[in-house]
């Protein structure tokens, strides 16, 4: 039986720093966190081979006294903490003193600090956790560090890692969380050289949002500002109409510290419950504060999940605050007056004040003067259009010397009728050819459209089956002797599309853009995108890395409709990382299971009968039998269990 020993420290570290360090984002994630702790209110990350060469992060925050150098990069070193009592109050970014420990027990590590006033700085070089001697050094006010060779003595660790370019996307998404955590610090982000993150620190959470969301993100966010019980919630949150494929841009900070909670997120959707189109996920960027003694941030090895004391006041405060925001933007704004008015009024129909429109230029007249008015709206001759009553009084409303737009609101013993026409400059030929634009706007398109076209459709032979009709605009219902099918429409098509394409030898048929789309994706979606960009032109996109999470899309499959390329590229990116690796089959069918799901027509769509029936000759042929993700596309309904349902067997 082996016998029991205590660990060597070495060994004891590299265990630690396999609980903190998973890749290169975990360093700038812990580094940069230390530096905003220090007070920093600029900080620079720059990396090299996706941080597996290089990872320098320089602060301008308040130093490291040279004696203390060497005690900063011991286990469960700290300056947060001092009594058991700080625990239950924890207001920093860091606290357990594992970080410094465990990032240079994995690397080959250099640190460069200078106090503030303080004439000479000091550096110091530790190599698998072992560190150097404390050197004198000339460096600016504040604290560098450089991670070189990461994970050079763990080769089982090395060998985990994913690409440059997909470890690189990573740390870019991590960074760009941290800078929306604190918009007053100013953050850069150097990928090989070339910058492609940086805010302006300007204490503004907007701007920290389109510097590392971007200006699609951006310029689609309502503000929330509101909370209660001693919480407050405030940030922002995307239109309704503005939904995402998945929830990879919602980004909930809890007194600074970026978290994930499936708590937040069930608040911030029930908000948009009846807003949002299903399969569409808000985005947004929130902030909660409350009492540090309410939140215990050390329930997990990666602090990125809290616990809070009462959960209830905080789903309470999340969610109410981001519906009153969104109820706010959905009340109707007040219309404002034309820039000319006429409302035709039915005789001894007065009009109450409040309804009148502020300034000296509104009148009531009776019928005589109101058309004399309107016959010299624009010039002598003018008279009023045709549609409105000569027996009846009006208003009419100048303003300025804009051309007059009319209204011509009629009561009637049914219902008041509003007509809307313009003026023309007018002799009578051109008064004649002015009509109320709704009358117009029939008159012209019937004109114009003709008969409509009918579309035939060739049978060959009856079918075996009827078409019986459809429900919810998603369920197809046909009926084959003594059974009743009911065929998922999007489903059955879904899978004739996946079909075709994979048995298809022949490159994907494409559609070039007549402009370039800029697509911007969070961190790992791009990443694995870059990965994956022979992939896509094998299946028709013709795609690009544009730097800082976008990519410059060029041309798309033809099936793909071009206003869904950011979504089925969304699509595609979580697909891919779930099925890991372009050069596995199932990374092949992930792509064509999103590419049939995107050209498949919709549950909920209006589809024409002729449509759905060729669906229900392709399904009762058996040719069709499961979507691509394995769900039925048809359910049988005997004869038999209908009527025992209606207990008449």
């Amino acid at each position: 039986m082996p016998y029991i020993q205590q660990l060597s420290p070495h060994v004891a570290d590299l265990i630690a720093a396999g609980e903190v360090v998973e890749r290169p984002a975990s360093v700038v994630k812990e580094l940069i966190e230390n530096a905003i702790d220090a007070s920093a209110t600029a900080v620079v990350a720059e990396l090299q081979n996706g941080g597996m060469s290089l990872i320098r992060v320089t602060d301008d925050g308040c130093g490291i006294a040279p004696q203390e150098l060497p005690t900063a990069f011991l286990r469960h070193a700290t300056s947060k903490l001092r009594e058991p009592g700080d625990l239950a109050a924890i207001g920093t970014l860091g606290f357990r003193g594992e970080a410094l420990a465990a990032i240079s027990a994995v690397s080959r590590m250099d640190a460069f600090t200078r106090q503030k006033g303080a004439q000479l700085g000091a550096s110091l070089h530790l190599e698998g956790g072992a560190p150097g001697k404390v050197e004198d050094a000339g460096c600016p006010e504040g604290t560098t560090f450089a991670v070189r060779d990461l994970f050079f003595n763990t080769p089982a660790r090395l060998k985990f890692m994913k690409t440059d370019s997909a470890e690189a996307a990573a740390a870019a998404a991590m960074i760009a969380q941290i800078a929306l955590s604190h918009p007053e610090v100013s953050i850069r982000y150097i990928r090989d050289g070339k910058e492609e993150l940086h805010t302006p620190g300007d204490g503004k959470l907007l701007s920290a949002i389109y510097a590392a969301r971007g200006r699609d993100f951006a310029l689609n966010l309502t503000e929330v500002d509101g909370g209660g019980e001693g919480i407050v919630v405030h940030g922002f949150v995307t239109e309704p109409l503005a939904g995402r494929g998945n929830r990879a841009m919602q980004t909930f900070f809890c007194c600074g510290r970026m978290i994930k909670s499936a708590l937040l997120t069930a608040a911030l959707e029930e908000a948009y419950a009846n807003r949002q189109m299903k399969g569409k996920y808000p985005g947004c960027v929130l902030h909660i504060d409350l009492p540090l003694h309410l939140v215990d941030v050390n329930v997990h090895p990666a602090k990125t999940v809290v616990k809070f004391v009462n959960e209830r006041a905080v789903f309470s405060a999340v969610h109410h605050t981001v519906k009153d925001a969104l109820d706010a933007v959905a009340r109707p704004a007040a219309l404002s007056v034309p820039a000319a008015v006429l409302e035709m009024k039915a005789p001894g129909q007065t009009v109450s004040a409040s309804q009148k429109p502020r300034g000296d230029f509104y009148q009531t007249l009776d019928a005589k003067t109101f058309r004399e008015k309107a016959a010299k709206a624009e010039k002598p001759g003018a008279s009023v259009p045709r549609g409105t009553s000569p027996e009846m009084g009006g208003r009419l409303v100048f303003k300025d010397k804009v051309q007059p737009q009319y209204m011509f609101r009629q009561t009637s013993e049914d219902a008041p009728v509003v007509k809307v026409c313009t003026f023309t400059p007018a002799d009578s030929e051109g008064i004649e050819r002015t009509e109320p634009v709704q009358r117009m706007s029939e008159s012209v398109v019937q004109a114009s459209q003709g008969p409509e076209p009918v579309q035939t459709v060739m049978e060959d032979k009856p079918a075996p089956w009827r078409f019986a009709g459809e429900v919810f605009h998603t369920y197809i219902i046909a009926e084959d002797g003594e059974n009743v099918w009911l065929i998922d429409k999007h489903a059955a098509h879904e899978r004739i599309h996946f079909d075709r394409l994979k048995a298809n030898p022949e490159p994907v048929m494409r559609q070039q853009l007549l402009a370039p789309l800029a697509v911007e994706l969070p961190g790992e979606q791009y990443g694995v995108l870059l990965e994956n960009l022979p992939l896509l032109e094998e299946f028709g996109f013709d795609a690009e890395d544009f730097g800082a999470g976008c990519i410059m899309v060029r041309a798309v499959p033809s099936d793909i409709d071009t206003g869904l390329v950011r979504e089925t590229l969304e699509m595609l990116a979580d697909r891919l990382l779930t099925a890991g690796s372009a050069d596995s089959a199932a990374a092949r069918d992930a792509m064509l299971h999103t590419m049939a799901c995107k050209a498949a027509i919709k549950g909920g769509w209006t589809s024409d009968p002729a449509e759905l029936r060729v669906l229900i000759g392709k399904v009762q042929s058996g040719e069709v039998q499961f979507c691509p993700h394995g769900r039925p596309v048809k359910i049988k309904l005997s004869k038999y269990e209908i009527e025992k349902m209606f207990k008449r067997a």
